[in-house]
């Protein structure tokens, strides 16, 4: 048996980047995946479409669905998890993955950014949560991943990038370091209903399709600073698999701590350890 089988997942932020690359992985562990974002059509040039993932799982072999929300719109969401649920069953794995961010320095980030990013990057994932909890604890399984980020922590001094660079980080890392917070207390709250909660960051830069065109400079200047989108779906795969209480893990100290190897996303081919560089993982779109 798959790590997955007769299990149903709800991923958003998933028609790209980190949250794709995690339904595409639950997928081939045996999972029906119910994929999520703002909106099913395309966004540009540099993002996907939830029809274009689910075609993806399909043509792999596995079932997926999408379902849309603005998860910035409290009542677009209060019954996505209900919606979800719909196309294969109660959800037993829930990835909050999507988040937005706005860049400025903490003296000058307006009330409206603030607001947003803690509508989308807390208050979304609690929402949901909430609404996926009531048939979790009834069947006494379930699995709440809450997608994380290491800006949660204030950078270190000296900085490795410029100190402007630090700073504007701060408002979305304060979201983050909340969810972190509620992370660990629902989980300490649920763990004796079965079901189990945590929370994984990358390590470094996740190095997505999109991330590339950006960030090609700093992963040959220094390569510890990326990571392939792989390692972050492997870790997940282990959160939502096995029973974990309230980690707020990272990525690459996660895999290396439980021996686990990265698996390609179609899961057929073992590509390295958790320190496997980002330029040798295998394509990931």
């Amino acid at each position: 048996m798959s790590a997955c089988d007769g299990r149903v997942a709800l991923v958003t932020g998933a028609s790209r980047g980190i949250g794709k690359a995690i339904a595409r992985r639950l997928a081939a562990e045996g999972a029906a995946v119910v994929v999520s974002a703002s909106r099913r059509g395309a966004h540009g040039e540099l993002h996907g479409t939830l029809d274009e993932v689910v075609e993806e799982i399909v043509a792999g072999g596995g079932r997926a669905a999408a379902e849309t929300a603005n998860l910035a719109d409290e009542l677009e969401r209060a019954d996505l998890v209900q919606r979800a649920a719909a196309h294969f069953g109660d959800i037993d794995i829930l990835v909050n993955n999507a988040a937005m961010g706005r860049w400025s320095l903490p003296s000058a980030t307006p009330l409206k950014d603030r607001r947003k990013m803690l509508e989308v990057n807390l208050m979304a994932p609690v929402d949901l949560a909430q609404q996926a909890l009531p048939s979790m604890r009834s069947q006494r399984r379930g699995w709440i991943l809450n997608i994380s980020s290491d800006t949660a922590r204030q950078p270190a001094v000296p900085y490795r990038d410029t100190a402007e660079a630090a700073h504007l980080i701060a408002a979305y890392g304060s979201s983050k370091a909340a969810l972190n917070r509620y992370t660990e207390g629902l989980a300490h709250e649920v763990a004796v209903d079965g079901v189990f909660v945590n929370a994984l960051a990358p390590v470094a830069i996740v190095l997505t399709q999109e991330a590339a065109r950006f960030v090609g400079h700093i992963a040959a200047a220094n390569p510890d600073m990326v990571e392939p989108v792989e390692v972050m779906a492997e870790a997940a795969l282990e959160l939502v698999t096995n029973r974990h209480v309230g980690q707020i893990a990272y990525s690459r100290q996660l895999l290396h701590a439980v021996v686990r190897p990265v698996h390609s996303l179609d899961g057929k081919t073992i590509l390295g350890d958790a320190f496997i560089p980002a330029n040798l993982a295998a394509q990931v779109f």
